[in-house]
This record gives C-alpha cells, sequence and structure tokens, in this order.
C-alpha cells in the first residue's frame, strides 16, 4: 500500500474488549507502518454478540462472530477486520481473503479459579464452565466426576460469573486473558497434553475483500511466517473432517528444534467417550506443505474411522 496524506484504512471489529484490544493492536502497528495513513475501528455488535442464553453451537458457531463485519467490508465501510482466528470459518466465504495471520500468543486453555490450581485438584461434582465442545470432551475424558456446564459472554463477564459463585473454576483461551492484563487471574496453564488448543487459538487473523490488493498489500508486513505455517496445517486438518462448532476437534501445531512441524490432533465425541487422537511430523516451509502436513493426519484419522465421529 502507497501511504499518503488522504489515505486511510478502516477496521471493522465487534465491540468486546477482547475485540477491541486485537483491532486497536493491529491499528497501532498498521499506524507505525504507515504514519500517513489514518487507521480508525468501525465498533460493531454481532449476532454472536446477541444471542447469550445459548451455546454456540447450538445457534450457528463461531461464525455468527464475523458475519457483520463481512457485510461492513462488501458494503465499503470497513476496508479489513481483526478476528481470533479460531472464530474463523475454515473455509473463507465468497470473496474474502485471510490476508494475513499475526504472531500468535500463547496458544494453551487456562483454568481460572479462586480455589483451586489444578484441575485434579477439584472435587467430586465440581462446576466447570467452558463455552467450547473441545474442552468439554476432553475435561469429561479426564475428568469424568466433574459437573460441566456452558459459559457465554466476554472475557469479563465470564470472570464475573466465576467470582460470583456461579462456577467453581472456568477454562479460557490463555492468550485472551493475558491480552486482556488478566494474566494474573490463571491458577494454571493447561498443558497441551490434557487440553488439545483449538485451531488457530492465540492467532490473529486479518480479513478483507480478495479484491483489495491494496488492503492485501499493506498487511503483509503483519504476517507472521511460523504462525501462518501452524495454522495452514491445523487449519487444513479441521478442513478436511468438516470442522465446525459442532465437532470437539483439536490441532496444534509447532516448529521443532530440527526445524520440522509436529501436528497433533484430536476428534472425540462430546460426553468423551471416545477420544481419537493422532500426530504426524513432516518438513513445512510453506503454506502448501503445511496444508499437506495436515491433510495427511487428516486422511489418516479418516482411515482410523473418524467419520462417525463426524456430525452427520
Amino acid at each position: 500500500m502507497k501511504a499518503s496524506s488522504s489515505a486511510s484504512l478502516i477496521i471493522a471489529t465487534r465491540e468486546s474488549a477482547l475485540a477491541l484490544w486485537q483491532a486497536e493492536h493491529v491499528r497501532d502497528r498498521l499506524q507505525a507502518l504507515y504514519p500517513d495513513t489514518r487507521v480508525t475501528l468501525l465498533g460493531m455488535t454481532t449476532q454472536g454478540d446477541q444471542i447469550l442464553d445459548r451455546p454456540l453451537a447450538a445457534i450457528g458457531g463461531k461464525g455468527l462472530f464475523i458475519k457483520e463485519l463481512e457485510v461492513a467490508m462488501e458494503e465499503g465501510r470497513a476496508d479489513l477486520a481483526v478476528h481470533s482466528l479460531k472464530d474463523v470459518p475454515m473455509d473463507m466465504p465468497s470473496g474474502f481473503a485471510l490476508a494475513a495471520v499475526a504472531k500468535r500468543e500463547d496458544p494453551r486453555d487456562a483454568l481460572v479459579s479462586s480455589r483451586y490450581t489444578a484441575l485434579a485438584q477439584l472435587p467430586k461434582g465440581a462446576v466447570v464452565g467452558t463455552s467450547s465442545l473441545r474442552r468439554e470432551a476432553q475435561l469429561r475424558e479426564r475428568y469424568p466426576h466433574l459437573v460441566i456446564e456452558p459459559l457465554r459472554g466476554n472475557v469479563n463477564t465470564r470472570l464475573r460469573k466465576l467470582d460470583e459463585g456461579q462456577y467453581d473454576a472456568i477454562i479460557l483461551a490463555a492468550a485472551g486473558l493475558i491480552r486482556l492484563g488478566f494474566g494474573a487471574r490463571i491458577a494454571a496453564f493447561l498443558d497441551v497434553e490434557d487440553s488439545l488448543p483449538a485451531v488457530g487459538q492465540g492467532a490473529l487473523g486479518l480479513e478483507c475483500r480478495a479484491d483489495r490488493s491494496d488492503v492485501i498489500a499493506a498487511l503483509a508486513p503483519l504476517i507472521d511466517s511460523d504462525t501462518l505455517l501452524a495454522v495452514s496445517a491445523e487449519r487444513a486438518f479441521s478442513r478436511a473432517l468438516g470442522g465446525s462448532c459442532q465437532t470437539p476437534l483439536a490441532a496444534h501445531a509447532v516448529r521443532e528444534s530440527n526445524g520440522g512441524w509436529w501436528l497433533r490432533a484430536l476428534l472425540a465425541d462430546r460426553e468423551g467417550r471416545e477420544v481419537m487422537r493422532g500426530e504426524r511430523r513432516g518438513e513445512a516451509n510453506s503454506i502448501p506443505e503445511a496444508e499437506a502436513l495436515g491433510l495427511a493426519l487428516a486422511d489418516e484419522f479418516l482411515t482410523r474411522g473418524a467419520r462417525r465421529l463426524l456430525p452427520t
């Protein structure tokens, strides 16, 4: 993008505290890159923010958090949108592109509780809140004595519900807590062996219209290559299995010390009665190679009978 005194960029964003932090973070980075460009935010309330009395899986999934932002871009009211990448559907809608993936924050899940510092400490009947079928399945598998209850709302609302005593503990993405300055509320980071993260968790996805080559060029410096390769492998795995909010599915890729990649994945039923795990190592120095790693692991899952765990 050739910045000029008359150039401007408008970022569409949800108005939750975390969404605003993410949009402001991207705004500040763009402003530093293009000091002559005016970068502003367009705050919006999405359908996903409005319906809080039902689980996401029951109302259409995380895509409800981004539809209104895409309409704003389609109508020319915004140039780009910033999302938590784990909220972005595996297949981008026609006419839109995932223009950049910014550097990932800690991708792990976090235990938040004022009384317990480990999941193993929670007694029989303790109530744990989570909004994720993925977390729910893994909790039920390892800790069948716990009571898992749905937890909706933004980060502040979820913490308030915990503090009011509605839950003994809640599980949230560590990245959101850290970004909002709530790192001290984390009682424990959950090892990925105990709670494999969601696809793209901790990463920021920057979306724009596919025909906006100027915006795509402007966002290119924000791309973190390792994060992009990791989430490309994760998203390819999920896409091949039709991953959605109705599917307890996880995938997490990391670069190893030898330069190769290690992709671990999980697919389960909601009750945690059947949990299929797998992993694959390989080279991935480009997006196609990273996606091939994810597809190969997905093929392995399908060969092992993964279709019986997928929604019909």
